[in-house]
């Protein structure tokens, strides 16, 4: 083969591969699948590579209409089920989308994986015996790319736990000792999509290349040429100031909807801020929305700024994933998601659905004997918030929402509040879960005493960080900064988001643009943060909870305010007469 062969065969090769879909709409059921295509397809599925050679798949072939309308009625209920655990808006946006297309399509290919198949000395699998079923994925993908070189379509349905895969192992009669680990609906379909359909749909997006390739360790990003750089130093570097042409048009379509102008007031103010986030108008409404609840716990607990025991924080963690806290009430009520994150929690943590691991340490040191962080940790805190942010955006949720929980951690926020705007301690401390005047004082020259230890340069938010914390701190200014990045919106909630803030304004003083504060906490420092950041707090409610609460309820007019700018109509457009015309 000549190097023009060679080139031109690579090129039809990335071609399938980036062409390759998982379809579940536009089928033909009533084209049918030529033997010939189909054997040469699974050909391909047996002929990928396998740990040890012990090649534990078999595949299924099922084209009896009666079976696959009783494996449609599983794939049904469990839709259902799947259904009722997502948050409204999730739900709203998952009823519209096609998740199977078992009886669209005159095929289905079940792909099943033995893993005692080749015996006890299978080279490769004696100390991971899950090589059998990532073995098997292997020719789930080889089928795939097949399929998609023969014009064939496949949709891997993927809605069965494990009750339901019990029942389609009986329903296909496959031993016990059998485990099914794809089912593909294959057809002939009027088109391949140019994107993948859920992204088209809105439900999610594609991680860029960049995210997923690092450099000799984990952390440093790069692709193959490039210089690799920490997260911390790549998102930054992404991140623009909002989009002023986008403004523009707002203020204008503002002015020309049916409403006296200037007649909603902040609103409107709101709503060109979200078209400059996003870098257009109208900016897309803010929905569905995920709050993020960072948890840490702080070595300045021991100096006795609060009454509340440290286990406080992991037991609250606790009731946050078991769904009983406000926080969570809130977030009921609104459709949106809570996920917790453990930065940096005490005590350890199990894993649970909706806690996502993202420790860095046991909590910090105690900010009035030393530094509450290294510098190592501090970056790494802030870098586990930028994924968060990363991960919740490309799960597509299109705002996000900062929640904090940690025991005596607005003694930390305090500090870094001063440390930044140059408040005085007894200005910025404030009451956190309800001191009495004797603990507040004693808060209060905590916070001088930290102060007074470190002198941290306002310009170094990394050494701001290391210097008082908190993990959740660190954790929360990521947040903001990875929001930043993507032109996502985050509402910040009470004090400890502001000093997380005010820290990301330090690491790129364009981030705040994303920021959209959405209440007024009755912490003293939250006022100052602010002011030094030039946000007006949307509500004034008297809150100091933390955990996200005040900040979800703001979300209906941070939404209000996207979709009037989308939905309401113009003067002209409406034929309603302009005063001003």
């Amino acid at each position: 083969m000549n190097g023009a062969d060679t080139a031109s065969g690579a090129d039809g090769f990335y071609e399938v591969v980036h062409g390759r879909r998982d379809v579940r709409t536009g089928f033909l059921p009533d084209e049918p699948v030529d033997d010939a295509a189909l054997r040469r397809v699974l050909e391909a599925a047996h002929a990928a590579p396998s740990v040890g050679f012990s090649q534990p798949w078999d595949f299924v072939v099922v084209r009896d209409r009666a079976t696959r309308e009783r494996v449609a009625a599983l794939v049904a209920a469990q839709r259902a089920a799947f259904a009722a655990s997502l948050p409204r808006a999730r739900a709203a946006a998952f009823g519209a989308l096609k998740v199977e297309a078992v009886l669209d399509t005159p095929v289905n290919v079940v792909v099943t994986s033995d893993p005692t198949r080749g015996g006890r000395h299978v080279l490769g699998r004696y100390g991971r015996p899950e090589m059998a079923a990532h073995s098997t994925a292997s020719a789930v993908q080889n089928l795939w790319l097949a399929a998609r070189a023969e014009g064939l379509g496949v949709g891997w349905v993927s809605f069965f736990d494990d009750a339901g895969l019990r029942a389609l192992a009986d329903l296909l009669g496959l031993p016990a000792h059998v485990e099914v680990v794809a089912y593909l609906c294959v057809g002939h379909v009027r088109e391949f999509a140019p994107e993948p359909e859920l992204a088209s749909a809105g439900w999610a997006r594609r991680r860029p290349l960049r995210w997923a390739v690092h450099q000799e360790r984990y952390g440093d990003r790069a692709l193959p040429g490039e210089v690799a750089m920490t997260l911390l130093d790549e998102t930054v570097a992404a991140i623009r100031p909002a989009e002023a042409a986008a403004e523009a048009e707002a203020r204008d379509r503002l002015d020309r909807m049916t409403k006296p102008r200037g007649s909603l007031g902040r609103v409107e103010d709101l709503a060109v801020r979200l078209a400059g986030i996003a870098g257009q108008c109208p900016p897309p409404v803010p929905e569905p929305a995920a709050v993020a609840v960072f948890a840490g716990d702080h070595g300045v607990h021991a100096q006795g700024v609060t009454p509340w025991p440290q286990e406080v924080t992991a037991q609250m963690v606790g009731n946050f994933l078991a769904g009983g806290a406000v926080v969570n009430a809130f977030a009921r009520q609104l459709g949106a998601e809570v996920q917790v994150v453990d930065v940096g929690v005490a005590a350890p943590l199990d894993p649970v659905p909706g806690l996502l691991p993202r420790r860095v340490a046991a909590g910090t040191a105690d900010m009035t004997a030393g530094p509450a962080l290294t510098r190592d940790q501090a970056r790494r805190a802030v870098e586990a918030g930028i994924e968060v942010a990363r991960d919740l955006v490309a799960a597509g949720n299109r705002c996000l929402v900062t929640g904090d929980m940690g025991i005596a951690n607005t003694t930390a926020a305090a500090a870094l509040i001063c440390a930044v705007t140059g408040a005085d301690p007894a200005e910025a401390t404030g009451r956190g879960t309800g001191i009495d005047d004797e603990t507040l004082v004693r808060k209060t020259d905590v916070v001088r005493q930290a102060l007074a230890l470190h002198s941290p340069e306002p310009a170094d938010g990394l050494g701001l960080l290391a210097a008082f914390g908190g993990l959740e701190h660190a954790g929360i200014a990521g947040f903001v900064l990875g929001a930043a990045a993507l032109r996502v919106p985050v509402l910040l909630d009470g004090v400890n988001a502001g000093a997380a803030a005010l820290v990301a304004s330090v690491l790129a003083p364009d981030a705040v643009a994303a920021c959209v504060a959405g209440h007024c906490s009755a912490e003293p420092g939250h006022r100052i943060a602010m002011a030094h950041l030039g946000l007006e707090p949307l509500l004034d409610l008297g809150m100091r909870l933390g955990e996200g609460t005040g900040a979800l309820l703001s979300l209906p007019v941070v939404q209000g305010a996207a979709r009037a700018l989308a939905d309401v109509a113009t003067f002209d457009a409406a034929g309603v007469a302009d005063k001003d015309a």
